[in-house]
C-alpha cells in the first residue's frame, strides 16, 4: 500500500492519504504525530533508550503538502534524552513536538507492579467498525474494532485501532508510532457532541508510556469532558492485548458548525 510520507533528508512528500475528516486539504492529526516520533527515534542515543513521552502541539492546521523536518537534542544525559522535532510547511512551523526517551534497563519487579489487564473484549472478539463512518482518507488505512460504544457516537468508548498502511516509505511502523496514530482518535472514540453539528478538533496530543506496546492492535479506552467556553479534553487509557501501557490526552477546540 502507498505510504503516507516519503522522506528524503529534511524534505517530506505528503500523500493525499494523510487527509483528515475536517478538510481534505488538511492532514489528520495521526500522520504528523507519528512522523514526529519517527524523526525522534532516528536520533542516536548514547545508550539504548525507549520513548517515554511524546507531546505534539499542532501550531496550525497541517496541510497535505510538502513538509520540512528540523530536529535537535535539547537534553542529552546518561538516563534520558529530550528531543525537539518541528515540521514546517512553506517556511511556517505547523507541528512542534518534544519526545522524551528513557534508558532501557530490565528490572525484576514485584507482583504488585504487574501490568493492569484489559477486561474488555480483545480485537478478535470486538465488533468491526467500518471505515465508512468518516470522509477521512487516512482512516482507510486503519482497522477498527469497537470493544465498547461506537466511533463518533456520544459517550465514552473503547476501540481497538490497527495501522495497516505504511507511515514512512521504506520504514516499519514502530510501536510508539502505532500508539500515536491510535491516540489521536481519542476525541472521536469518546465523542460528547454530534459531529454533524459541532467540530471538536484537537490542538495538541500528549502520550505517556509506562512501557512500549506490543503487537499490531492499540486500544483507546477514552472519555471526553466538554467545558462551557469553547474548550474540552479527550483522555484515554492505552492498552495492547497484554494490558494497559499508557495514557493520552488532547485539548479540544469546540465550535458549532
Amino acid at each position: 500500500m502507498e505510504a503516507i510520507f516519503r522522506v528524503d533528508g529534511k524534505d517530506v512528500v505528503t500523500s493525499p492519504l494523510a487527509a483528515g475528516p475536517w478538510d481534505p486539504r488538511m492532514q489528520h492529526g495521526s500522520p504528523p504525530a507519528a512522523l514526529a516520533v519517527w524523526v525522534a527515534e532516528n536520533i542516536p542515543t548514547p545508550v539504548p533508550m525507549r520513548v517515554a513521552r511524546v507531546s505534539v502541539d499542532l501550531m496550525r492546521p497541517v496541510p497535505v503538502a510538502p513538509l520540512t523536518i528540523e530536529s535537535e537534542v535539547l537534553r542529552e544525559g546518561r538516563k534520558i534524552q529530550l528531543c525537539a522535532v518541528r515540521l514546517s510547511a512553506a517556511g511556517v512551523i505547523v507541528v512542534a513536538a518534544t519526545v522524551l526517551k528513557i534508558k532501557a534497563q530490565a528490572s525484576e519487579l514485584p507482583p504488585e507492579a504487574a501490568i493492569l489487564p484489559v477486561e474488555l473484549p480483545g480485537p478478535a472478539q470486538s465488533r468491526v467498525e467500518p471505515a465508512d463512518f468518516s470522509s477521512s482518507p487516512f482512516v482507510t488505512g486503519m482497522s477498527l474494532r469497537a470493544a465498547r460504544g461506537r466511533f463518533g457516537v456520544p459517550g465514552p468508548g473503547a476501540i481497538w485501532y490497527r495501522v495497516d498502511r505504511p507511515i514512512v516509505e521504506g520504514s516499519p511502523v514502530s510501536q510508539p508510532m502505532r500508539a500515536m496514530a491510535a491516540a489521536d482518535f481519542c476525541n472521536g472514540t469518546s465523542a460528547v457532541l454530534d459531529f454533524r453539528h459541532w467540530t471538536f478538533l484537537n490542538a495538541d496530543l500528549t502520550v505517556n508510556f509506562a512501557r512500549e506496546p506490543v503487537g499490531d492492535w492499540i486500544l483507546v479506552d477514552a472519555e471526553s469532558w466538554i467545558g462551557p467556553d469553547g474548550a474540552g479534553l479527550a483522555m484515554a487509557r492505552l492498552a495492547d492485548e497484554r494490558g494497559y501501557f499508557g495514557r493520552a490526552i488532547q485539548t479540544l477546540v469546540i465550535e458549532k458548525r
